[in-house]
């Protein structure tokens, strides 16, 4: 028999949310149009959808987030798509003989974009990584649905095989304590404070159909069964990990959630709440960490390191000090290219023997 062939070279994406290609107006409406148009992001009924943000989101709220991304924008360009394409060339140089492509659930460089890049590449196997450390359907669910739907469109459908979340995954909580230790050290905090990005409430009773979830502390003290899958107890998970990566005692962290977007109700404590009480109670110097974020963008360093330090000092505190994201650190890059190549099939699966004619037919 002769010897078995290799099927293809491996190709990996690696996947964000996205960002406006401009921190103007008309660029941002764009994006905010394609984002919030998802119905897993404002999971209400579509005209509800449809009349909440044309008529209340999006005549108002561009030029607002405009504004705010031109605090952070770099001659380079957003900064979330920066460290992407840094983390991207990082994680290439680590893996020689892969094809490594950036891609955007909303925005530019599209998920179409790129498979197609890979595909190109000569890639028909993938392996998709969403650079989002903890589930939620709304970011890790709408990209693997989208990324599906676009590959199901081509005739030739690539082989994709999905990196799971990684919000404990040891590589990605040494990184992140890599970044914080430094800072930890300058500043001898009174308190740790670790903000995540917020979720509505019914978002995580969605995804319970056997009701477990109570959204309280006890429910999410550790990672089972029945809420493996929960945004807020990964988030939990992640936060005891790092803080004992740290040598943070628990009573010397808090977690909170930020970014929340209209009145319903969403998973609490609220970041910008918890600031100013914590400066009341006597805390001066907080540093926060963002571990929803592999990568610095509008949430961290406008969100959190602008606004939230203003809002966190105007009621007492000192000083707010915000840990940098993972970013393209050789630490991170190092972790990406192990979780891409510990998802990525054994040789003996990617590698078919040539079955010809009498060997074909033989039983």
């Amino acid at each position: 028999m002769p010897a078995p062939t290799a099927v293809d070279k491996p190709g990996a994406l690696l996947i964000n949310l996205g960002t406006p290609e401009a921190p103007e107006p008309g660029p941002v409406r764009r994006y905010l149009r394609e984002f919030l148009s998802d119905p897993r992001v404002i999971d209400i009924n579509p005209i509800s959808r449809w009349l909440l943000l044309n008529l209340v989101i999006l005549p108002f709220r561009p030029a607002r987030s405009a504004a705010a991304y031109r605090k952070v924008w770099t001659p380079e360009g957003s900064p979330l798509l920066v460290h992407g394409r840094a983390l991207t060339a990082e994680v290439q140089r680590r893996l020689p003989d892969w094809e490594v492509r950036l891609a955007m659930r909303y925005g530019q460089p599209s998920l179409r974009d790129g498979l197609a890049a890979l595909r190109e590449a000569g890639c028909d196997r993938v392996v998709a990584l969403p650079l989002y450390p903890q589930y939620a359907a709304s970011s890790t669910g709408s990209t693997i649905e989208a990324l599906y739907r676009i590959a199901g469109e081509m005739w030739n459908t690539p082989f994709i095989t999905l990196v799971p979340p990684f919000y404990e995954h040891p590589g990605f909580i040494e990184a992140l304590a890599e970044r914080g230790r430094a800072v930890l050290e300058e500043l001898r905090p009174d308190h740790v404070l670790f903000s995540f990005h917020g979720l509505p409430l019914r978002h995580l009773t969605k995804g319970d159909p056997a009701g477990h979830c109570k959204a309280d502390a006890g429910c999410c003290a550790r990672i089972s069964a029945v809420n493996q899958n929960c945004y807020r107890a990964q988030s939990h998970a992640t936060a005891r990990a790092l803080a004992a990566a740290l040598g943070v005692a628990e009573d010397g962290y808090t977690v909170s959630f930020q970014s929340r977007l209209g009145r319903t109700e969403w998973i609490k404590p609220y970041t910008d709440e918890l600031l100013p009480a914590l400066a009341r109670q006597g805390v001066k110097r907080l540093a926060v960490f963002c571990p929803a974020f592999v990568a610095d963008c509008l949430e961290t360093l406008e969100e959190i390191g602008m606004a939230a330090s203003e809002s966190f000092r105007a009621a007492g505190g000192e000083r707010l000090e915000l840990v940098p994201a993972v970013n393209a650190t050789p630490r991170w890059a190092d972790a990406v290219a192990a979780l891409l190549r510990a998802s990525e099939p054994p040789a003996s699966r990617r590698q078919l023997p040539m079955v010809t004619g009498a060997a074909a037919g033989a039983t």
